[in-house]
Parts: structure tokens; sequence; C-alpha cells
């Protein structure tokens, strides 16, 4: 009965350490340093599950690829137009602060989740060759995501869908 007593404990301990860390930003990671557009392409997914990209299929031997493979977002009006309507989706959103966006058809966002302050990066690009937006949004720390980029994404897309 002791033992079991000390086990929850510790665990309890463990529990109220980590939610302390997180609250205190020490679960947030570091802000990448290689974000951006480079020769027509975003950073290439996380090497673990836990981020999605629209131009996943440009690095056929990336171990994420299928994971990570996500479509782009269609073009409602045009490039400015879809950014701004992205920008208001993503105010709307409780924990994203909107970090870079210039005008110049790319927006990054940081998305930080409410408890553990876990961030994640969100960049769109308005591709102007394929006449798209492409995405990616990637966890920081972490190996897995549960999903919540790829959650974030499509209700980006299906905010877009629902203004035209």
């Amino acid at each position: 009965m002791a033992l079991l007593r000390w086990i929850v404990i510790v665990l309890l301990a463990l529990a109220v350490a980590t939610a302390l860390a997180g609250q205190l930003g020490l679960l947030s990671g570091r802000m990448p340093d290689d974000l951006g557009v480079k020769d027509g392409r975003l950073k290439p997914p996380s090497t673990t599950p836990n981020s999605v990209s629209s131009q996943a299929n440009l690095y056929p031997d990336h171990p994420m690829r299928a994971y990570a493979e996500i479509a782009p977002l269609p073009l409602h009006g045009d490039g400015p137009a879809t950014l701004a309507r992205l920008r208001q989706l993503l105010q709307a959103m409780p924990g994203v602060k909107i970090v870079r966006d210039n005008g110049d058809g790319y927006l990054y966002a940081q998305c930080t989740t409410r408890w553990m302050k876990f961030v994640d990066d969100l960049e769109l690009w308005v591709d102007p060759v394929h006449q798209v937006v492409q995405v990616r949004s990637a966890s920081r720390v972490g190996r897995k995501d549960f999903g919540v980029n790829r959650e974030r994404v499509e209700m980006l897309r299906a905010g877009l869908a629902r203004t035209g």
C-alpha cells in the first residue's frame, strides 16, 4: 500500500512539474531559422510524424513523405484575397500569433497550445506557378502531433470553402 501511495505521489508530482514547465514556456521549443520560401519550396516536412506539407511530394525519399502529404489550399479569388481570408481565419483561432505577413504572398504564424504551450510553426505561401497556397505546419518539439497540424490545415481549408 505504501509503494502504491509513493507511485501516485511521484506521478502527480511529474504531472504538476510538466504542467508548470509548459506554463513557463519551457516546452515551446526554438523558432526554426530556416523557414520561408527558398527556390519555390517551403522547408521539408519533419523527419518524425509531427508535420504536414503540401510540398511533401517534392521530397520523394523523405521518410515521412506519405504521412506529411496534404493538398495545398485553393485560391479563392486572387492570392492577396486568399491570404487576407486566411489571415482572418487565423486571427479567430485561439493561440495563433501571426509573426510575418509582409504582403509578399508569404505568411508565417505560431500556433501555441493552451495548456502545455507547445508551439507549431505554420507557413502559407501563394505559389504563383501552381496558383495554390502551399502550406507547411510542423510541431517544434515531440515526435508526434496527434494530427493537430493536419486538423489545423483542414480547418483553414473549410474556412476558405465557406467564403466562396
